[in-house]
Protein backbone atom coordinates (compact mmCIF):
# COMPACT_ATOMS: atom_id res chain seq x y z
CA UNK A 1 0.00 0.00 0.00
CA UNK A 2 1.61 3.80 -1.16
CA UNK A 3 1.00 6.64 1.43
CA UNK A 4 -2.24 7.48 -1.17
CA UNK A 5 -4.10 4.40 -0.58
CA UNK A 6 -6.76 4.05 1.43
CA UNK A 7 -6.50 1.17 4.32
CA UNK A 8 -7.58 -2.24 3.19
CA UNK A 9 -11.29 -2.95 4.55
CA UNK A 10 -13.36 -6.02 4.64
CA UNK A 11 -17.28 -6.06 4.19
CA UNK A 12 -19.84 -7.88 5.52
CA UNK A 13 -23.56 -8.07 4.13
CA UNK A 14 -25.91 -9.48 6.06
CA UNK A 15 -28.82 -11.44 4.06
CA UNK A 16 -30.29 -13.83 5.76
CA UNK A 17 -33.14 -12.03 7.45
CA UNK A 18 -37.12 -13.11 7.62
CA UNK A 19 -38.75 -10.59 5.12
CA UNK A 20 -42.14 -10.91 6.96
CA UNK A 21 -42.90 -7.54 5.16
CA UNK A 22 -42.32 -9.06 2.09
CA UNK A 23 -44.92 -12.23 2.97
CA UNK A 24 -41.50 -14.71 3.44
CA UNK A 25 -40.01 -13.37 0.16
CA UNK A 26 -36.13 -14.21 -0.24
CA UNK A 27 -35.62 -10.22 -0.24
CA UNK A 28 -31.99 -10.66 -1.42
CA UNK A 29 -32.89 -12.46 -4.74
CA UNK A 30 -35.87 -9.49 -4.95
CA UNK A 31 -34.94 -7.57 -8.36
CA UNK A 32 -34.39 -3.85 -9.07
CA UNK A 33 -33.25 -2.77 -12.43
CA UNK A 34 -33.04 -6.16 -13.47
CA UNK A 35 -30.14 -7.10 -10.44
CA UNK A 36 -31.12 -8.93 -7.34
CA UNK A 37 -30.45 -6.82 -4.58
CA UNK A 38 -27.92 -8.99 -2.84
CA UNK A 39 -26.18 -8.25 -6.04
CA UNK A 40 -26.55 -4.77 -6.15
CA UNK A 41 -24.67 -4.45 -2.72
CA UNK A 42 -21.95 -6.49 -3.82
CA UNK A 43 -21.20 -4.52 -6.64
CA UNK A 44 -21.15 -1.25 -4.65
CA UNK A 45 -18.59 -2.92 -1.90
CA UNK A 46 -16.14 -4.69 -4.69
CA UNK A 47 -13.19 -2.59 -3.55
CA UNK A 48 -13.56 -4.69 -0.23
CA UNK A 49 -10.32 -6.59 -0.06
CA UNK A 50 -12.54 -9.71 1.67
CA UNK A 51 -16.16 -10.14 1.54
CA UNK A 52 -18.46 -12.38 3.64
CA UNK A 53 -22.34 -12.75 3.53
CA UNK A 54 -24.37 -13.90 6.11
CA UNK A 55 -26.73 -16.45 4.98
CA UNK A 56 -27.40 -19.09 2.92
CA UNK A 57 -25.36 -19.44 -0.19
CA UNK A 58 -26.40 -18.89 -3.66
CA UNK A 59 -25.24 -17.86 -6.94
CA UNK A 60 -23.65 -13.66 -6.74
CA UNK A 61 -22.61 -11.74 -9.10
CA UNK A 62 -18.50 -12.07 -7.25
CA UNK A 63 -17.46 -14.61 -5.49
CA UNK A 64 -17.82 -14.17 -1.76
CA UNK A 65 -17.63 -16.36 1.30
CA UNK A 66 -20.50 -17.51 3.44
CA UNK A 67 -21.32 -17.91 6.56
CA UNK A 68 -24.29 -18.04 9.20
CA UNK A 69 -25.38 -17.10 12.68
CA UNK A 70 -25.85 -19.89 15.23
CA UNK A 71 -28.99 -20.41 15.58
CA UNK A 72 -30.08 -18.75 12.16
CA UNK A 73 -32.10 -16.15 12.73
CA UNK A 74 -31.15 -14.62 15.56
CA UNK A 75 -31.19 -11.44 14.44
CA UNK A 76 -28.93 -8.54 12.90
CA UNK A 77 -26.92 -8.47 16.21
CA UNK A 78 -25.78 -12.12 16.03
CA UNK A 79 -25.53 -12.28 12.26
CA UNK A 80 -23.03 -9.21 12.33
CA UNK A 81 -20.84 -10.97 14.93
CA UNK A 82 -20.84 -13.88 12.36
CA UNK A 83 -19.26 -12.02 9.93
CA UNK A 84 -16.86 -10.44 12.06
CA UNK A 85 -15.22 -13.78 12.92
CA UNK A 86 -14.51 -14.24 9.06
CA UNK A 87 -12.31 -10.84 8.75
CA UNK A 88 -9.02 -9.71 9.51
CA UNK A 89 -9.43 -5.90 8.39
CA UNK A 90 -8.57 -3.14 11.42
CA UNK A 91 -12.17 -1.56 9.16
CA UNK A 92 -15.20 -3.55 7.88
CA UNK A 93 -18.09 -1.83 6.31
CA UNK A 94 -21.34 -4.00 7.13
CA UNK A 95 -24.11 -3.55 4.85
CA UNK A 96 -27.53 -5.17 4.87
CA UNK A 97 -28.52 -6.58 1.41
CA UNK A 98 -31.68 -4.55 0.27
CA UNK A 99 -29.79 -1.50 -0.53
CA UNK A 100 -30.84 -0.55 -4.24
CA UNK A 101 -29.04 2.85 -4.15
CA UNK A 102 -25.82 2.03 -2.65
CA UNK A 103 -22.70 2.98 -4.67
CA UNK A 104 -19.17 2.38 -4.26
CA UNK A 105 -18.69 6.23 -4.14
CA UNK A 106 -21.28 5.35 -0.81
CA UNK A 107 -19.03 2.93 0.62
CA UNK A 108 -15.72 5.01 0.30
CA UNK A 109 -17.31 8.12 1.61
CA UNK A 110 -18.05 5.73 4.77
CA UNK A 111 -14.69 4.71 4.63
CA UNK A 112 -13.25 8.20 4.24
CA UNK A 113 -15.27 9.92 6.88
CA UNK A 114 -14.10 6.51 9.85
CA UNK A 115 -10.87 7.67 8.74
CA UNK A 116 -10.88 11.28 9.06
CA UNK A 117 -12.94 11.36 12.58
CA UNK A 118 -11.19 8.96 15.08
CA UNK A 119 -14.58 7.34 15.90
CA UNK A 120 -15.41 4.33 16.44
CA UNK A 121 -18.11 3.87 13.48
CA UNK A 122 -19.23 5.67 11.02
CA UNK A 123 -22.98 5.69 10.22
CA UNK A 124 -24.77 6.47 7.23
CA UNK A 125 -28.19 8.61 8.62
CA UNK A 126 -31.69 8.88 6.30
CA UNK A 127 -33.55 11.39 4.98
CA UNK A 128 -35.15 11.80 8.65
CA UNK A 129 -31.65 11.52 10.24
CA UNK A 130 -32.10 8.38 11.74
CA UNK A 131 -28.77 6.52 12.09
CA UNK A 132 -28.64 3.30 9.40
CA UNK A 133 -26.12 1.09 11.60
CA UNK A 134 -26.39 -1.39 8.75
CA UNK A 135 -24.74 1.05 6.14
CA UNK A 136 -21.67 1.98 7.65
CA UNK A 137 -18.00 1.07 8.58
CA UNK A 138 -16.68 0.19 11.82
CA UNK A 139 -13.69 -0.22 13.20
CA UNK A 140 -12.92 -3.81 13.58
CA UNK A 141 -11.21 -3.53 17.38
CA UNK A 142 -13.97 -1.54 19.30
CA UNK A 143 -16.60 -3.41 16.97
CA UNK A 144 -15.22 -6.70 18.50
CA UNK A 145 -14.89 -5.19 21.65
CA UNK A 146 -18.81 -4.03 21.78
CA UNK A 147 -20.25 -7.51 20.63
CA UNK A 148 -18.12 -9.26 23.06
CA UNK A 149 -19.44 -6.97 25.84
CA UNK A 150 -23.10 -7.70 25.04
CA UNK A 151 -22.50 -11.23 24.64
CA UNK A 152 -21.50 -11.57 28.02
CA UNK A 153 -24.26 -9.74 29.07
CA UNK A 154 -27.11 -11.48 26.82
CA UNK A 155 -28.43 -14.12 28.89
CA UNK A 156 -26.31 -16.83 28.76
CA UNK A 157 -23.34 -15.53 30.70
CA UNK A 158 -20.80 -17.39 28.74
CA UNK A 159 -19.63 -14.98 26.38
CA UNK A 160 -21.38 -16.99 23.43
CA UNK A 161 -22.38 -15.59 20.37
CA UNK A 162 -26.08 -17.27 21.42
CA UNK A 163 -25.85 -14.24 24.05
CA UNK A 164 -26.74 -11.84 20.80
CA UNK A 165 -29.47 -13.55 19.55
CA UNK A 166 -32.47 -10.78 19.15
CA UNK A 167 -30.60 -7.77 20.61
CA UNK A 168 -31.43 -5.05 18.55
CA UNK A 169 -28.52 -2.70 16.48
CA UNK A 170 -28.99 0.23 19.28
CA UNK A 171 -27.78 -1.87 21.99
CA UNK A 172 -24.45 -2.07 20.14
CA UNK A 173 -24.34 1.32 18.32
CA UNK A 174 -25.20 2.89 21.93
CA UNK A 175 -21.52 1.81 23.20
CA UNK A 176 -19.83 3.13 20.43
CA UNK A 177 -18.08 6.34 19.63
CA UNK A 178 -20.20 7.11 16.33
CA UNK A 179 -19.78 9.90 13.55
CA UNK A 180 -22.25 10.49 11.09
CA UNK A 181 -22.59 10.65 7.04
CA UNK A 182 -25.80 11.87 5.56
CA UNK A 183 -27.32 10.42 2.09
CA UNK A 184 -31.18 10.11 2.03
CA UNK A 185 -31.01 8.85 -1.50
CA UNK A 186 -28.45 5.81 -0.67
CA UNK A 187 -29.42 4.81 2.39
CA UNK A 188 -33.16 3.59 1.16
CA UNK A 189 -33.85 0.24 1.46
CA UNK A 190 -36.35 -2.40 0.36
CA UNK A 191 -38.84 -3.72 3.34
CA UNK A 192 -41.88 -3.82 1.55
CA UNK A 193 -43.38 -4.40 -1.90
CA UNK A 194 -44.46 -0.86 -2.00
CA UNK A 195 -40.67 -0.20 -1.02
CA UNK A 196 -40.07 -2.70 -4.44
CA UNK A 197 -42.39 -0.76 -6.34
CA UNK A 198 -40.93 3.10 -5.58
CA UNK A 199 -37.19 1.22 -6.30
CA UNK A 200 -38.28 0.20 -9.45
CA UNK A 201 -39.31 3.80 -10.47
CA UNK A 202 -36.80 5.64 -9.34
CA UNK A 203 -34.29 3.79 -11.56
CA UNK A 204 -36.08 4.37 -14.01
CA UNK A 205 -36.39 8.02 -13.57
CA UNK A 206 -34.36 10.20 -16.50
CA UNK A 207 -31.34 10.97 -13.95
CA UNK A 208 -30.84 7.52 -13.58
CA UNK A 209 -31.77 5.17 -15.73
CA UNK A 210 -28.44 4.87 -18.28
CA UNK A 211 -26.25 4.32 -15.92
CA UNK A 212 -28.40 1.79 -14.22
CA UNK A 213 -28.96 0.17 -17.55
CA UNK A 214 -25.17 0.30 -18.15
CA UNK A 215 -24.40 -1.16 -14.53
CA UNK A 216 -26.98 -3.95 -15.28
CA UNK A 217 -25.62 -4.89 -18.38
CA UNK A 218 -21.87 -5.07 -17.08
CA UNK A 219 -22.37 -7.72 -14.45
CA UNK A 220 -24.93 -9.83 -16.63
CA UNK A 221 -21.56 -9.91 -18.98
CA UNK A 222 -19.20 -9.90 -16.63
CA UNK A 223 -17.31 -6.74 -17.54
CA UNK A 224 -15.27 -5.09 -14.98
CA UNK A 225 -14.48 -1.65 -17.25
CA UNK A 226 -15.14 1.95 -16.58
CA UNK A 227 -15.34 3.72 -20.46
CA UNK A 228 -15.86 7.18 -21.21
CA UNK A 229 -20.46 6.63 -22.46
CA UNK A 230 -20.06 9.68 -23.58
CA UNK A 231 -17.65 8.87 -26.08
CA UNK A 232 -19.55 5.86 -27.17
CA UNK A 233 -23.04 8.46 -26.75
CA UNK A 234 -21.32 10.83 -29.29
CA UNK A 235 -20.00 8.02 -31.32
CA UNK A 236 -23.81 6.39 -31.97
CA UNK A 237 -24.93 9.75 -32.73
CA UNK A 238 -22.51 10.39 -35.46
CA UNK A 239 -23.05 6.98 -37.18
CA UNK A 240 -26.91 7.39 -36.90
CA UNK A 241 -26.71 11.09 -38.44
CA UNK A 242 -24.03 10.72 -41.15
CA UNK A 243 -24.83 6.96 -41.92
CA UNK A 244 -28.10 5.03 -41.06
CA UNK A 245 -30.03 5.02 -38.12
CA UNK A 246 -29.08 1.34 -38.06
CA UNK A 247 -25.43 2.02 -37.91
CA UNK A 248 -25.31 3.53 -34.80
CA UNK A 249 -25.54 -0.01 -32.49
CA UNK A 250 -23.98 -2.11 -35.01
CA UNK A 251 -21.09 0.59 -34.81
CA UNK A 252 -20.75 0.41 -31.12
CA UNK A 253 -20.99 -3.29 -31.50
CA UNK A 254 -17.83 -3.32 -33.81
CA UNK A 255 -16.30 -0.37 -31.45
CA UNK A 256 -16.21 -3.10 -28.14
CA UNK A 257 -15.30 -5.75 -30.64
CA UNK A 258 -12.27 -4.38 -32.03
CA UNK A 259 -11.39 -3.06 -28.19
CA UNK A 260 -11.54 -6.26 -26.93
CA UNK A 261 -9.42 -7.58 -30.19
CA UNK A 262 -6.82 -5.46 -29.01
CA UNK A 263 -5.26 -4.36 -24.83
CA UNK A 264 -9.47 -4.50 -23.92
CA UNK A 265 -9.21 -1.77 -21.42
CA UNK A 266 -10.56 1.89 -21.70
CA UNK A 267 -8.04 3.44 -23.94
CA UNK A 268 -8.49 0.93 -26.33
CA UNK A 269 -12.49 1.29 -26.70
CA UNK A 270 -11.59 5.01 -26.80
CA UNK A 271 -9.20 4.42 -29.66
CA UNK A 272 -11.55 2.44 -31.36
CA UNK A 273 -14.27 5.23 -31.15
CA UNK A 274 -12.10 8.08 -32.18
CA UNK A 275 -11.63 6.10 -35.95
CA UNK A 276 -15.29 5.14 -36.10
CA UNK A 277 -16.10 8.44 -35.51
CA UNK A 278 -13.76 10.43 -37.81
CA UNK A 279 -14.94 7.54 -40.34
CA UNK A 280 -18.82 8.61 -39.31
CA UNK A 281 -17.49 11.92 -40.51
CA UNK A 282 -16.14 11.51 -43.58
CA UNK A 283 -19.39 9.92 -44.71
CA UNK A 284 -21.23 12.86 -43.26
CA UNK A 285 -19.06 15.12 -45.46
CA UNK A 286 -19.30 13.33 -48.75
CA UNK A 287 -23.04 12.90 -48.39
CA UNK A 288 -23.00 16.91 -47.76
CA UNK A 289 -20.76 17.57 -50.88
CA UNK A 290 -23.13 16.30 -53.39
CA UNK A 291 -21.31 14.84 -56.75
CA UNK A 292 -17.96 15.53 -57.30
CA UNK A 293 -16.55 17.68 -60.01
CA UNK A 294 -16.30 15.83 -63.17
CA UNK A 295 -12.94 13.89 -63.09
CA UNK A 296 -11.99 14.74 -59.76
CA UNK A 297 -12.53 11.95 -56.77
CA UNK A 298 -14.16 13.19 -53.09
CA UNK A 299 -11.64 14.64 -51.08
CA UNK A 300 -10.57 12.48 -47.69
CA UNK A 301 -11.38 15.88 -45.34
CA UNK A 302 -11.34 13.49 -41.85
CA UNK A 303 -7.90 12.18 -40.08
CA UNK A 304 -5.44 10.22 -41.33
CA UNK A 305 -5.89 6.62 -40.75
Amino acid sequence: MTDTEPPAYDAIVLAGGAARRLGGADKPSVRVGGRPLLDRVLTACAGARDTVVVAAPRRTVRPVRWTREDPPGGGPVAALDAGLRQVTADHVVILSADLPFLAPKTVERLSAALRASGADAALLTDADGRDQPLVAAYRTAPLRRALSDLAAGGGTGDGGAAGLTGLPLRRLTAVLDLTRVPDPFASLDCDTWDDIADARARIREHGHVLDEWISAVKDELGIDLDVDTGVLLDLARDAAHGVARPAAPLTTFLVGYAAAQGKGGPEAVAEAARKAAALALRWEEEANAGPSAPGRPATDAGPGR
